[in-house]
C-alpha cells in the first residue's frame, strides 16, 4: 500500500501553521525560588512556555540543550551570574540572537554591562510590565 504524499505546498503550509501554534518558549533564570514560581505563573497564564532555572549554570544547561525564543534572567545569581550568563548567550554561535531582558535590583546605572540585555527591569517587577517587554524585544528582533 503506497501512502500518499502531500505536494510541497500543502506540506510547507501545515508545517508553517504547526510552528505558528507553538507557544513562545520562555528560559526564565532566577535563584529567589519564590519569585521563580510567581513569574513562572504570570507566564503561563500569559500563553508563554516557561523553562525554569534556579541559577545561570543550570540556564546555560537548558538553553544548549532546548530551543528558546527569549530570555529572563535575574543579574546576581549563584554559580553563574546573569551578567556572565549574556555574554554567553551573545558569544554563542547559536543562541546570540535570542531576545535576553535582564532583572536586577540594582538600579541600571549600578549594573555591570546592561548593554548586553536587550531590555532591563528593575525589580520588584510586575507581571504585566515583563509580559509587556518580551512583547516588545520579540517584535523587535523579528522587524
Amino acid at each position: 500500500m503506497k501512502i500518499p504524499q502531500l505536494p510541497l505546498t500543502e506540506s510547507h503550509a501545515l508545517q508553517s501553521q504547526v510552528e505558528s501554534e507553538r507557544q513562545i518558549r520562555v528560559l526564565l533564570a532566577e535563584d529567589d525560588r519564590a519569585l521563580r514560581r510567581f513569574l513562572e505563573v504570570v507566564l503561563e497564564r500569559a500563553g508563554y512556555e516557561v523553562l525554569p532555572a534556579c541559577d545561570g549554570l543550570e540556564a546555560m544547561k537548558l538553553a544548549l540543550s532546548t530551543p528558546v525564543d527569549v530570555v529572563i534572567t535575574d543579574a546576581m545569581m549563584p554559580n553563574l551570574s546573569g551578567h556572565e550568563f549574556c555574554r554567553f548567550l551573545r558569544n554563542s554561535q547559536t543562541l546570540s540572537h535570542v531576545p535576553i531582558i535582564l532583572l536586577s535590583a540594582l538600579e541600571r546605572e549600578d549594573t555591570n554591562q546592561p548593554e548586553q540585555a536587550d531590555a532591563f527591569l528593575a525589580k520588584p517587577v510586575s507581571g504585566e510590565s515583563l509580559v509587556e517587554c518580551i512583547e516588545k524585544v520579540l517584535a523587535d528582533k523579528s522587524s
